[in-house]
């Protein structure tokens, strides 16, 4: 394990990365290939909402022209390297077997040694955005080793 992934995940030696989380009205699960067809849908029928999505804002993504299955395939596989690597930790927010969202764990790209959080829900769950939010906020607090005062995560 390199130095930087002992940095981003604090005792990165003994804790076990969670594999899933359950919450009111969705549950998590490392994002994968498996996800792809569900995952596309979710966000392409929700560019506009997941670009206004606190946090989204001014990045550029989601694509406002959209991404073929392919591309869209290869963006998943490298999340799942990150998370196997350590690197990063993105889940699919889903509700039943539907994906509805997702959810970003990675080492902040502009401050060294914050951890940079983001996740957005589909349009016709815009609801589940701010209730997301507070379960993710309370799951890291709680299970992961991050120090609170170190992690952006866009409040709604």
């Amino acid at each position: 394990m390199s130095d930087d992934q002992r940095l981003f995940v604090p005792g990165a030696d003994t804790f076990e990365v969670p594999l899933g989380f359950e919450g009111d009205g969705f549950r998590l699960e490392p994002l994968g290939e498996a996800h792809n067809a569900r995952d596309l849908a979710a966000w392409s029928g929700s560019i506009a909402h997941v670009r206004a999505t606190p946090g989204f804002q001014g990045r550029g993504w989601p694509p406002v022209e959209g991404m073929t299955a392919d591309a869209n395939l290869a963006d998943l596989a490298r999340h799942a390297q990150d998370f196997a690597a350590r690197k990063g930790f993105t889940y699919s927010v889903l509700e039943g077997d539907e994906v509805i969202g997702c959810l970003y764990i990675y080492p902040g790209k502009e401050a060294p040694g914050r951890v940079g959080v983001s996740s957005w829900v589909r349009a016709d769950r815009a609801p589940l955005d701010k209730v997301l939010y507070e379960a993710v906020t309370r799951w890291l607090r709680e299970v992961w080793p991050f120090d609170a005062e170190f992690v952006d995560y866009a409040a709604r």
